[in-house]
């Protein structure tokens, strides 16, 4: 049974740090691409990123130079490292994978097992 849960949202004030974790369960984690995706409140799903199952890395451009996607592959973990957060990264954040080894979505519907999500609140 695949499995996805985030943890380490919170409330945090602009400028600071957060590092988000996804454990993983079911299939083989080392030959997954793992994406982070974010929602804010009267907003689309939007893409934040991603990591290959070689570790390349992907970032769209109002994240790139301040989160980090890494993964731990001895752990199951994917990690999203946000650094000098804004308030509009005010968001639910959510990690998700392919069903297949070895695939790099290029679009949401790429992505077929999602997490619960966990808040990220920037105050100002």
């Amino acid at each position: 049974q695949v499995q996805l849960v985030e943890s380490g949202g919170g409330l945090v004030q602009a400028g600071d740090s957060l590092r988000l974790s996804c454990a993983a369960s079911g299939g083989t984690f080392s030959a997954l691409t793992m994406g982070w995706f974010r929602q804010a409140p009267g907003n689309e799903r939007e893409f934040v990123g991603h990591i290959t199952w070689s570790g390349d890395t992907r970032y769209e451009d109002p994240v790139k130079g301040r989160f980090t996607i890494s993964r731990d592959n001895a752990k199951n973990t994917a990690y999203l490292q946000l650094n000098n957060v804004k308030p509009e990264d005010t968001a639910v954040y959510y990690c998700a994978r392919p069903r297949l080894q070895y695939a790099v979505p290029t679009t949401q519907a790429g992505y077929d097992y999602w997490g619960q999500g966990t808040q990220v609140t920037v105050s100002s």
